[in-house]
């Protein structure tokens, strides 16, 4: 079989996952009530913000009942984003991403690794074949849970993969569990960084590292420009999140929870061609569904699916959407004023004599 045969035959197989019904996954139901009740947090100013953060357990479940399937389906089963050097094919710069981590946090055969918000678990079945490493994934969300278990499972790889399904707020394991921890586009959804980062540190062995990538508003961004907020709130009501930061409040978390930060840098600022390129890019075989016309025939796709019911109701709507949430990561991501790759690396200190 040649590449064109493989990446067409991948995209079939994640055409199917929109209108699938695994006996494991949740029941899906009228999507449109879920999409009702996530949207309505995002309604105001000041106070939609201390709303989702008291609400955001309830908030990123419904985010990720919403989003998931259209993320493998449109994106692949690592829902990232990555840095890409020229030539580089948009698979390959997945990967590298996610095994660039495991080589920062120094991972090998033996070691425990936790995975924050581990998602359907691309990264984890990547960086566990890369290192050897043992890696746990840590996620609230039973659907993805479920999902990641049947690709594992599929991969071989569940010997070096396991699941903690948890509020990564308040992990129900002993301190000093994990000999390196990572999270991948993950804590941009804690409601306070400092008591995430904190609950990270707890579970860290003394000595060692935690690392990943976060969302941030970069330093472009100007608080008082009306675009640059509308396209912050619109990021945020496309993607479940409370309230994105600047990268010295990441570094000034990290600190406050206790750790030594090595280092905390854009990456996106190294990047060959723009993160964001697979959301705006024209026609190719290999990367169709990334495109604008492969994003507008997944949406009439859907909307065929729901109105022959094999898809749930509402799933359209959901998709027009994640449309939306695209096209204003683009813009943030054009006027540089958003990064999804802030890399930080952080040790807990030893145990002091």
């Amino acid at each position: 079989m040649n590449t064109q045969q493989r990446a067409m035959e991948g995209d079939l197989t994640r055409i199917t996952a929109i209108a699938r019904k695994e006996k494991d996954a949740v029941e899906r139901t009228d999507m449109n009530d879920t999409l009702k009740q996530y949207t309505t947090l995002f309604e105001g100013d000041k106070a939609s913000i201390e709303s989702r953060k008291d609400n955001y357990t309830s908030m990123v479940n419904q985010f990720y009942d919403l989003a998931s399937d259209y993320y493998e389906f449109g994106w692949g089963q690592s829902f990232h984003f990555a840095t890409r050097h020229r030539f580089e094919s948009f698979e390959a710069s997945i990967a590298r991403h996610e095994m660039y981590l495991a080589h920062q946090l120094g991972l090998f055969p033996g070691m425990r690794v936790l995975d924050v918000g581990c998602g359907v678990g691309g990264p984890m079945r990547t960086i566990a074949r890369f290192s050897g490493a043992h890696v746990v994934g840590l996620n609230n969300n039973e659907y993805q849970i479920q999902r990641a278990k049947r690709l594992n499972e599929a991969a071989g790889l569940s010997h070096l993969c396991s699941f903690v399904k948890a509020d990564f707020m308040h992990v129900p394991q002993a301190d000093e569990t994990y000999d390196a921890i990572y999270q991948v586009e993950a804590t941009c959804h804690a409601p306070n960084k400092v008591d995430c980062y904190k609950e990270i540190y707890r579970l860290l062995k003394p000595g060692c590292l935690f690392g990943g990538y976060e969302w941030v508003m970069t330093n472009k961004y100007d608080k008082n420009n009306a675009e640059h907020n509308k396209i912050k709130h619109e990021i945020e009501v496309g993607n479940g999140l409370p309230d994105l930061e600047q990268p010295d409040v990441i570094v000034a978390a990290l600190k406050e929870a206790g750790f030594e930060v090595l280092t905390a840098h854009d990456v996106a600022e190294d990047s060959e061609l723009p993160w964001y390129l697979p959301l705006s890019a024209s026609f190719s075989i290999t990367g169709f569904l990334h495109t604008g016309v492969g994003r507008y025939l997944t949406g009439k796709f859907c909307q065929l699916l729901e109105l022959v019911k094999i898809a749930p109701k509402g799933a359209y709507d959901v998709n027009v959407w994640l449309q939306s949430a695209a096209t204003y990561l683009v813009a943030g991501g054009s006027k540089q004023i958003f990064s999804p790759m802030l890399f930080v690396l952080a040790r807990k200190p030893e145990k002091k004599n």
